[in-house]
């Protein structure tokens, strides 16, 4: 008979993969966490089958049961990240994104510079669905501008990281946007629809801050932005009509195309695009490829496509990393997707969600221990992925059982994991973008305002029961008894 694991024994593999990252942390910098993500993981799942098996608490059914569960969960995640970089490629090369960027940037102005900042980084962001691409490039443009206008760096940062994990949260190329509505079982596009609830009126608020900040400065000078608009209308042609692209992504987005559909078919429209809006950059790409338009085609999709300027922040922005970008989060979903399997295949992770949810009544008190979970993921993990994965897998059976809708605990897992890993200083993100701004995380910190109100938002939400579906459906804990 097959015996359920103790509580200590459950742990012990969180607890290894936990001290893993931590070593790592500690002795090669959170910047590392990244390349050791899938190691950890995958050393966590074989802790995980060992301890089982002399436990006794591990049989082939509940290990293809605990894989069905999780593939079922994580693997649609797949061809979405690799249609996602098609998108994320192609609407560079076709000059989507690059006039879109010249519009933000010629609507600067020092006065509302700070409100400007957060909304160009938010529509930039929500075009590549990357916070780190965004803030790494334009970001660190703005971040020059404002210093010679008179503004506090920190304040900067501010603006540009709001923005940019606003944009980044709700777009449907996000990788963790993706993670965190597969992790849940939720459609993508109903995810982000049920995100904006929070979203908006956290970005609305940071917007005010801003704006009423940029009045009370004096600016000094307005220089700085003219080689960036020079070298965009140098090497992409920049035209009004690139934006027929988008406007027919979202028309399919609203009226409910399947994601994957519509993902396609963005991909596929920038594709052409590049052929029809940008014919010198498609014969560059052609005679690289020897004339070859298959294999220019298919090198443009699958590969890095580089960008010689002599502009290093230019060159940087408009750099597309194709499909091989994407290939290291596709792993690291497959490894999450082996441990989540090995955590509900010998139990544990039921023995631990009972464990921490056995206590809970109320929506209140469940979506307010998803929040401060996903937060101590987020600083113990020192990674989003891992945090949105694992809280997703701890979480869900839980929400079911008191009839709460799954896009609640995707939305939750968001607004606690997703906006809250660039404010924590040894987690990547928090790494990654206080070195990019020249900030501190602790000093710009105070100045995300859209990042510290996401989770604050999620819980006025579960107060107020705004928008949050009780099903009828709902197994109570006397009905199981």
């Amino acid at each position: 008979m097959v015996k359920s694991p103790s509580l200590a024994i459950s742990f012990a593999p969180i607890v290894a993969l936990l001290a893993f990252l931590g070593a790592v942390i500690i002795f090669l910098g959170a910047g590392a966490i990244s390349d050791f993500s899938h190691l950890a993981l995958l050393s966590a799942a074989v802790l995980a089958v060992v301890l089982a098996f002399f436990t006794g608490s591990i049989c082939r059914r509940g290990m293809i049961i605990g894989m069905r569960r999780s593939a079922r969960q994580i693997l649609p995640a797949v061809p979405m990240l690799i249609f996602i970089a098609m998108v994320a490629t192609t609407w560079m090369l076709s000059g989507v994104v690059p006039t879109l960027i010249d519009l933000g940037l010629r609507m600067l102005n020092p006065t509302f510079f700070l409100v400007i900042t957060c909304a160009v980084c938010a529509v930039i962001s929500v075009l590549t669905g990357s916070s780190w691409s965004t803030i790494a490039t334009i970001g660190v443009a703005f971040m020059g501008i404002g210093t010679v206008m008179g503004f506090n760096t920190a304040w900067i940062a501010g603006a540009i990281i709001s923005g940019a994990y606003f944009g980044d949260k709700v777009s449907p190329l996000s990788d963790t946007t993706v993670v965190a509505s597969s992790a849940c079982g939720v459609d993508l596009f109903k995810h982000i629809r049920y995100l904006l609830l929070t979203a908006m009126p956290a970005m609305i608020i940071a917007l005010i801050i801003f704006f009423i900040m940029g009045l009370n400065v004096t600016p000094t000078s307005d220089i700085a932005i003219d080689d960036i608009l020079a070298q965009l209308h140098t090497t992409f042609n920049i035209s009004a009509w690139t934006l027929v692209i988008p406007a027919i992504t979202l028309t399919l987005i609203a009226l409910r195309v399947p994601t994957l559909t519509v993902l396609f078919a963005s991909g596929l429209m920038g594709l052409v695009g590049v052929f029809v809006f940008q014919p010198a950059i498609a014969a560059n790409l052609l005679a690289a490829a020897e004339g070859n338009q298959t294999a220019m085609m298919w090198k443009l999709l699958w590969s890095e496509t580089l960008f010689d300027t002599g502009n290093a922040m230019f060159d940087d922005l408009c750099t597309t990393s194709g499909i091989t970008g994407m290939l290291p989060t596709v792993a690291l979903v497959l490894c999450a997707m082996l441990f989540g399997t090995a955590m509900i295949g010998t139990g544990m992770l039921g023995t631990i969600t009972q464990s921490l949810t056995r206590r809970l009544h109320g929506r209140f008190a469940l979506v307010g221990s998803t929040v401060a979970s996903g937060l101590c993921l987020n600083s113990c993990t020192a990674d989003q992925y891992l945090s949105i994965i694992i809280g997703g897998n701890m979480f869900r059976n839980t929400y079911r059982r008191m009839g709460l809708e799954p896009k609640l605990l995707s939305r939750t897992l968001e607004d606690s994991v997703s906006v809250t890993s660039v404010l924590i200083p040894w987690n990547s993100c928090g790494v990654t973008q206080s070195t990019v701004l020249g900030v501190a995380t602790l000093a710009y910190l105070p100045f995300c305002f859209f990042n510290i109100l996401s989770p604050v938002m999620t819980l006025v939400m579960a107060f107020t029961g705004f928008k949050i579906r009780q099903a009828v459906h709902a197994i109570r804990p006397a009905a199981v008894a």
